[in-house]
């Protein structure tokens, strides 16, 4: 199984949703980076589950772990072990779904790939494993605000067919995205994804939405063509999160509808350096950083633990009604925000450090 992500800042996460504990080893970390468990808990605690009526009523604290790597509050550039319990486990909720797999989760898939499968929550294919990204994104996220400057900022733009109005990607900040349970920005639409959520809780359902993310100051010049270009790697970090479905950046699937004209972003001069009038390209051109801001969205289709009747079939194949037990999430995007910042840091970390490393 593939669990590793990175080439100079490697993060391997492990643990599964209902096993003793999950976290990550982080190789890269440069030394010399003061560093505490305050540092990752602020975007474990904007992750974890509980936080209000819109999420799971699993009720995880996710206090965080330092196991190596850091010696009296300094990186040493060894391997960080982080490690966060996993207290809350209700594994007799999944003893039906042991015979059943759940439409559209990762049951049956696992099952046939690996023979076995933790059968007790979704293993690897949990949310939960996304502790691990997490943590080790709150650690590269230190270093490029410390090192650079680099600002990012995720926020809900959509849940369903609810969308929130534009917002100023150079102003807005993780205080205006959590002033709302649902981090939307935009008051009067959160209010409504607020209600919208609440009934779909209500009636045992799920629902999807789009996450969209800035990453500001990020240095020209970042990314590795052709096949590690920056957005590719962005891609790939994005879709390898759970009930990820789609990615775009800058002007996206819309920039297919423009003329050339139109969608270019002619060059100017910007405090000393080269910069662009427009920015369709989302930050990137080539798959290399162009040193505006990056801008990108991510769609997450329903959760698909629901527990509302569903008419389906058992790996026995004989039809059966699955009602799933167990403590999800109607709608998982307020709590991927975090979970998107990271898989961002991660990426411009990496790349920042293979940059470094080609300029010696």
């Amino acid at each position: 199984m593939s669990s590793s992500f990175g080439t100079l800042f490697k993060v391997t996460t492990f643990g599964e949703s209902h096993c003793a504990a999950v976290g990550a080893i982080v190789d890269g970390c440069p030394a010399g980076l003061f560093l505490c468990e305050a540092d990752i808990q602020v975007q474990l605690d904007r992750r974890r589950p509980g936080q209000s009526a819109l999420s799971t009523p699993r009720s995880e604290a996710d206090p965080v772990s330092i196991l190596s790597g850091v010696e009296n509050g300094v990186t040493l550039g060894t391997s960080i072990g982080l490690m966060v319990p996993n207290a809350d486990q209700h594994p007799e909720d999944y003893q039906e779904m042991a015979e059943v797999p759940r439409p559209s989760h990762a049951d049956y898939t696992y099952q046939v790939k690996y023979g076995v499968r933790a059968q007790s929550g979704g293993g690897r294919a949990s949310a939960r494993e996304t502790i691990g990204r997490v943590a080790a994104g709150a650690i590269a996220e230190k270093y490029l605000a410390q090192k650079h400057g680099i600002e990012i900022v995720a926020w809900v733009e959509s849940v369903g067919g609810l969308s929130a109005g534009r917002v100023d990607l150079e102003t807005l900040t993780r205080q205006e995205v959590d002033s709302s349970p649902v981090r939307c920005p935009d008051r009067e639409t959160a209010q409504a994804m607020i209600e919208l959520i609440g009934e779909v809780k209500d009636n045992k359902d799920s629902i999807g939405g789009v996450v969209a993310c800035v990453c500001r100051n990020v240095p020209a010049g970042l990314g590795e063509p052709v096949f590690d270009k920056l957005e590719a790697l962005l891609a790939h970090a994005m879709l390898s999160l759970p009930a990820s479905k789609g990615f775009e950046i800058g002007s996206g699937f819309t920039g297919s509808r423009m003329l050339g004209s139109e969608h270019n972003d002619p060059f100017v001069a910007k405090g000393g350096r080269l910069g662009t009038l427009t920015n369709h390209s989302g930050g990137i051109q080539g798959g290399i950083s162009n040193g505006e801001t990056i801008y990108f969205r991510v769609g997450f289709k329903p959760p698909a633990t629901i527990g509302l009747k569903q008419r389906t079939a058992g790996f026995d194949g004989v039809q059966t009604d699955l009602e799933a037990k167990g403590r999800h999430d109607p709608c998982i995007v307020p709590r991927a925000v975090p979970v998107v910042e990271s898989m961002a840091a991660l990426v411009l970390m990496d790349l920042l450090l293979r940059q470094e490393f080609r300029r010696g």
